[in-house]
């Protein structure tokens, strides 16, 4: 496959990262969305229980407060790598689609891809609007860069906005690697090496 054909290094590791990224946050959502409001503050958390890692902290706090404060670091930064990603998307030219694909396959393709990009923004835009508008702010890494503004109607609506992209985001999300082992299993064309830093 030529380097024509194929996305850039660049692109590659983004998409990958990103990718990872976000199931990652989904997975930590719902983790987080179970634990009690109410429990013991600690200064230091093994990570997930793993035994990995230990994350030393400025001031001891309770679980839920924690794992909130890792998806909203992590969401922030995933949001600054969108954004790069985006910047690269519109100043690098992504390769054509094979023409093996069929005019309504291509056509399913395009719209796919900018609704995974718009949902991308989307999603950790409405994260972060929520996380100013409640009393707590921002907290990126157990560094304060965001005072909250304790608006909670503002805070509800873009709670709903970002569960809402969130239900939207995991079915576009379902539908694009559906499409993806479709090309590898049924068509067995390059689709998925075109996004391989082996080619």
């Amino acid at each position: 496959m030529t380097a024509t054909n194929r996305y850039t290094n660049t692109a590659i590791v983004l998409h990958w990262l990103i990718g990872f990224g976000i199931l990652a946050m989904f997975a930590l959502g719902w983790y987080m969305s179970d634990l009690p409001k109410e429990s013991g503050k600690l200064a230091s958390y093994d990570l997930f229980d793993l035994g990995v890692y230990t994350v030393q902290l400025s001031e001891a706090i309770s679980p839920r407060t924690f794992y909130f404060n890792l998806h909203k670091s992590v969401g922030f930064s995933l949001l600054f790598l969108i954004m790069f990603r985006l910047y690269w998307r519109f100043t690098h030219q992504p390769p054509a689609l094979l023409s093996s694909m069929k005019s309504w396959e291509k056509t399913l393709a395009h719209a796919g891809h900018h609704t995974l990009y718009l949902l991308m923004l989307v999603m950790p835009l409405t994260g972060l609007i929520m996380t100013i508008y409640s009393k707590y702010g921002l907290k990126w890494f157990d560094i304060p860069l965001i005072g909250g503004l304790d608006n909670a109607p503002l805070r509800d609506l873009f709670k709903e906005a970002h569960e809402l992209v969130g239900l939207i985001f995991i079915a576009v999300i379902a539908l694009h690697i559906a499409a993806a082992l479709k090309h590898k299993i049924i068509d067995k064309d390059e689709t998925l090496k075109r996004m391989s830093l082996h080619g």
